[in-house]
């Protein structure tokens, strides 16, 4: 390296510094502020300690695993670096050590291999303790968090690949990679905030959700879009999008290729699109009957105005599917019949199983957060982030880690993830009564437990017919735990299993980007693994199955196609509207 590359650099780390210093005062806040409790965290380091600490108890008391974890441990630590220093190591399937230099290295193949030993006697070792148990779920979870991070190729030295861009680029490479650090915790004021995505990529209403519509009707929680036709002729009945509100409506109308929205109005239905508002504490009130009153409610009636039908599919994908299903049962009791179809995507109904969610919740942290938004009256996008973040901590963090500050580069453009950072607030009012009465009570699976608007909810008084989409590996809705709607619900239900996850296994489109299949079947035995066992497996996008599926529940009677801002309600703005741009 010639001397004024050197003096360039060495100027530039200069004021890298001087920018880590003015972080340093902002992220001790932030980390002391967590550890004396006084900012909500959705890791609870007293429960965790506890969760230890009783199965510490555990373990004492079975000697004989403890026994076979360092016996087994010592055995195949040894026998993986006898098989790296003879040649003999194998490609990992693991996709942190995918990158070949794992294996053809000795060193780096014997401490990735050691590496697994120690993460597979762990889970041996934990296999031990009370099954379903919370404290139980929580030292497994928290066992893995740690061992990931101590994963060899989350460490430049240890990185074989990060070690030779480090000497390729002279150390540019390390100095770039500190840069991509700050500007990380520069977005976070102080949080590490990891970039997952370029988030100059893609812009709200130029490269996503570009879709042509207008906003017909508006109120304090949504906006509704009415999409414009792409048929001369369309499906008498319209088709009503209810999104999650945990992140913004734009899932459902990414890009022209993998637009669920232009995939509909291309086959000839007309398509309304509820877009949530951004939560303020103006919002902190709104409870989940105001999310059904102003959401799906209000929806309904102005389809009615805009079009004249009374009759409507719905679909709901995660908590929008939570509020379809809950306010059909709603419109079940009160004798209301205008929903003739309901699909929901990646939505569960019975709680009774949540996976990994259960280390986060339970009554305890429910009062504090409550306390944490006392004030504010929301909860924070960021804290949600973090907490399916880190279910997925080697692909949603570690990851990410590797390729910023290691490597130094930036992450590509991937619209699913620019989606998903995309995410809003919370109301209060609104999350501590789902968190309580949903997912800790598991009210929907109890007929009346919950009542909405003073009306008693039963889903089993459902007669919809209900298309449940659930995906293989979601790590949010488990497919295992969305299964028993099949026999909870009053009418006919259709389940089908796509591949992949909570996004990518909704967001396949029939086209060259189909990268899953999905699974049929005609019968549903209690047991979701049998079922699995006896379903039918289809290549391809699940979407013309759906889209079968609605078209078979219809007269099939067609109208000139419906226009947006024609109807008694006129246009507002044109799509994607205001809300959906609100940060």
């Amino acid at each position: 390296m010639d001397q004024t590359k050197i003096s360039e650099q060495t100027a530039e780390f200069v004021d890298l510094i001087e920018r880590a210093r003015e972080l340093t005062v902002r992220s001790q806040a932030t980390a002391v502020a967590k550890a004396t409790g006084q900012d909500f965290s959705v890791v609870d380091a007293k429960t965790v300690a506890s969760a230890y600490a009783r199965a510490g108890l555990e373990l004492a008391g079975n000697p004989w695993a403890m026994m076979d974890f360092q016996m087994s441990l010592w055995k195949d630590s040894a026998r993986a670096w006898a098989s790296a220093w003879n040649g003999k190591g194998e490609d990992s399937k693991d996709r942190r050590f995918r990158d070949p230099r794992w294996t053809t290295d000795p060193v780096s193949r014997g401490l990735r291999d050691v590496h697994l030993v120690i993460e597979q006697a762990a889970e041996r070792l934990l296999d031990s303790l009370p099954k379903g148990e919370k404290d139980s779920l929580r030292v497994r979870f928290y066992t893995r968090q740690l061992l990931s991070a101590l994963s060899p190729s989350n460490y430049l030295a240890l990185n074989p690949a990060a070690r030779e861009r480090f000497l390729e680029t002279e150390g540019r490479s390390l100095l770039d990679g500190f840069r991509n650090l700050l500007e990380d915790l520069e977005r976070g004021d102080g949080r590490l905030e990891i970039a997952t995505h370029d988030p100059k990529a893609f812009e709200v209403g130029r490269d996503l959700a570009t879709t042509p519509g207008q906003v017909i009707w508006q109120n304090d929680l949504m906006q509704l879009i009415h999409y414009a036709p792409m048929t001369k002729t369309q499906h008498k009945r319209p088709l009503v999008f209810v999104p999650p509100w945990i992140n913004k409506y734009y899932i459902f109308d990414m890009r022209p290729d993998n637009s669920l929205v232009r995939y509909m109005l291309e086959n000839g239905h007309s398509v309304f699109l509820i877009s949530w508002v951004n939560p303020t504490q103006d919002h902190a009130a709104m409870s989940f009957e105001d999310y059904m009153r102003l959401g799906p409610l209000a929806a309904l009636d102005a389809v009615e105005k805009a079009t004249g039908e009374t009759e409507v599919d719905i679909l709901g994908f995660c908590i929008g599917g939570i509020l379809v299903t809950a306010t059909l049962a709603y419109l079940a009791a009160k004798g209301d019949t205008r929903v003739k179809t309901a699909t929901t995507l990646a939505t569960m109904v019975d709680f009774t199983d949540v996976g990994e969610l259960g280390v986060f919740i339970d009554r305890d942290r429910l009062t504090v957060l409550r306390e944490h938004m006392a004030e504010k009256g929301y909860l924070e996008n960021h804290h949600l982030q973090d907490m399916f973040s880190m279910i997925r901590e080697n692909d949603l963090i570690w990851s990410f880690h590797v390729m910023n500050y290691l490597m130094g580069r930036k992450p590509p453009a991937f619209d699913l993830l620019f989606w998903n950072s995309d995410s809003t607030r919370m109301p209060a009012a609104m999350l501590l009564w789902y968190l309580e009465k949903i997912y800790i009570e598991n009210g929907l699976r109890q007929p009346g437990h919950l009542t909405m608007d003073g009306v008693p909810i039963d889903i089993s008084k459902i007669e919809t017919p209900f298309y449940v989409l659930a995906t293989k590996e979601d790590h949010i809705a488990i497919w295992t735990s969305i299964y028993p709607t099949t026999g909870l619900l009053g009418g006919e239900t259709t389940f089908v299993l796509g591949g992949s996850g909570h996004i990518a296994g909704v967001i396949n489109p029939p086209s060259k980007r189909a990268k899953y299949g999905y699974w049929t079947g005609d019968d549903y035995p209690e047991s979701p693994q049998q079922w699995l066992a006896g379903a039918s497996h289809t290549e391809g996008s699940w979407w013309p199955h759906w889209l079968a599926w609605i078209d078979s529940h219809s007269s099939g009677e067609q109208v000139p196609a419906y226009q947006p801002g024609k109807g008694k309600l006129k246009a507002i703005e044109p799509a994607p509207g205001s809300y959906v741009r609100a940060t």
